[in-house]
């Protein structure tokens, strides 16, 4: 789900397992792309694949995908939570906490633990996102036992040293400095703050020098007790393990956290449209970025609202901004819009860059593109060529390896959607009809966006 094109939009991110990020496709991507395409069949068997619903004694609840074709196991989670928990005046703990998990846990220290995770041939990574801390470990299977152990000693008793905490507090520092620097980040905290104006959004994840600057380990810990407690974790298996093995491990994982989460409440919030940010700098290219409403995953509406983006921007090489923008006029490498969604706000995006001089043109043409969407919507050939897309590359995008099945199945927990919507999505996304994807056009679209423009003013530009 990367995006080269995001820019100030960095933290919105698709709904998980659905939607595709603009990106540059090069010529190698597209070669790379039909090879994908010719072991499609192969790849679509995943979509078939048997989803275990596996509680352990404690009442963990995981979903596990048995492989055993490999010996290879992945494991995914996430804390409902997130950098929207953060504490006025002490932005960045969370940020901070994430980073700390594999510097040290229960008698390892951070050397230690670094050791012993290198022995045990495994990765394991946390990270901070707006509405959740996700972890994830890849381990060997022979190895089962000692990753996993190492897994419960950084989720259950993560140690919050002052050395390593003054250490990664001083890596967070220099990159907020360097940020200040930087045209793109700058943009990204004024847009957060046009748009989410006081609410935890507006907030950048990795704090500032003061806030950072006040936060004790106690303060972590503190935190980590709060967020990290069985109501709010979603897990998902895939690889080399059975369900009788795994049910044992969810315990030895989380069996001994917390039962209930101590979590601020957050209000829903809708971005704030219809107005012009911009960041003025000498640059050569100019970054285009604008916000239009968004459509929840849960409403009625949100296959329609795929599919309208789909044909609008979703798609490259066939989608009307890159015919309009790339391909007849050569104005950008790239050229897309995605549908994001945090749990509190969700947006329709869409971004490019361009050459500075031909900015305000650009601009126009995608108003003219996204208004004819809005008020002529799709052709009934562009709608039964998306749906072929859609359903077609769904193994591709998101059951391509052990990790991405992890993952895309903790979207689906997040998401409520069940353990047979792989099996249901296909129906769901053939049974839209062109009216309601004509209906999801003019309700998203027609509203003023709004509009982020890094690089030189626009009326400067002849």
């Amino acid at each position: 789900m990367t995006n080269q094109y995001r820019g100030a939009f960095a933290h919105a991110l698709p709904f998980p397992g659905e939607g595709r990020a603009a990106r540059l496709v090069t010529p190698l991507a597209f070669l790379l792309l039909a090879v994908l395409f010719l072991i499609l069949p192969a790849l679509t068997a995943h979509a078939a694949m048997n989803i275990q619903e596996v509680k352990s004694q404690k009442g963990i609840t995981a979903w596990l995908v048995e492989d055993h074709t490999v010996p290879i196991i992945s494991v995914r989670f996430v804390f409902k939570g997130g950098t929207t928990q953060d504490p006025v005046g002490k932005e960045g703990l969370i940020h901070l906490m994430t980073d700390l998990f594999d510097e040290g846990a229960g008698d390892l220290d951070s050397d230690a633990f670094h050791v012993k995770l290198d022995d045990a041939g495994a990765e394991m990574s946390f990270e901070a996102q707006r509405d959740g801390i996700y972890g994830s470990m890849r381990m060997l299977s022979l190895r089962k036992d000692a990753a996993f152990d190492l897994l419960r000693l950084a989720v259950n008793r993560p140690r919050f040293d002052q050395e390593p905490v003054d250490r990664i507090r001083a890596q967070i520092f220099s990159g907020i400095i360097a940020n200040e620097r930087d045209p793109e980040a700058i943009a990204q905290r004024k847009w957060l703050r046009a748009i989410y104006g006081t609410h935890p959004y507006a907030r950048p994840d990795e704090g500032t020098k003061v806030s950072l600057a006040g936060i004790t380990p106690a303060d972590l810990s503190a935190f980590h007790k709060a967020i990290f407690a069985r109501d709010g974790l979603h897990v998902a298996v895939v690889g080399d393990i059975d369900a009788k093995r795994l049910s044992e491990k969810l315990d030895q994982l989380f069996g001994d956290l917390h039962e209930k989460q101590t979590l601020s409440p957050v209000a829903d919030v809708a971005a704030k449209l219809g107005q012009q940010v911009e960041v003025n700098y000498e640059l050569p290219q100019t970054s285009l970025q604008l916000a239009f409403p968004g459509v929840g995953r849960s409403e009625p509406d949100f296959f329609a609202a795929l599919l309208m983006n789909d044909i609008l921007g979703g798609s490259p090489y066939t989608s009307r901004l890159w015919e309009e923008v790339r391909e007849k006029r050569g104005l950008a490498y790239g050229v897309g819009s995605y549908l994001a969604g945090y749990e509190h706000s969700h947006s329709l995006l869409v971004t490019t860059a361009t050459r500075s001089d031909r900015a305000a043109e650009t601009l126009s043409i995608v108003h003219r593109v996204v208004k004819d969407m809005a008020q002529q919507g799709p052709t009934e050939a562009e709608l039964e060529a998306s749906k072929k897309y859609l359903i077609g590359a769904y193994a591709i995008n998101y059951l391509d390896s052990s990790s991405s099945i992890a993952a895309t199945l903790v979207g689906l927990q997040l998401d409520n959607l069940g353990t047979d919507y792989i099996q249901r999505r296909s129906a769901l996304i053939d049974q839209v009809t062109l009216d309601q994807v004509k209906a999801a056009a003019k309700k998203l679209l027609s509203a003023e966006p709004a509009i982020m423009v890094i690089g030189p003013p626009l009326a400067s530009k002849g």
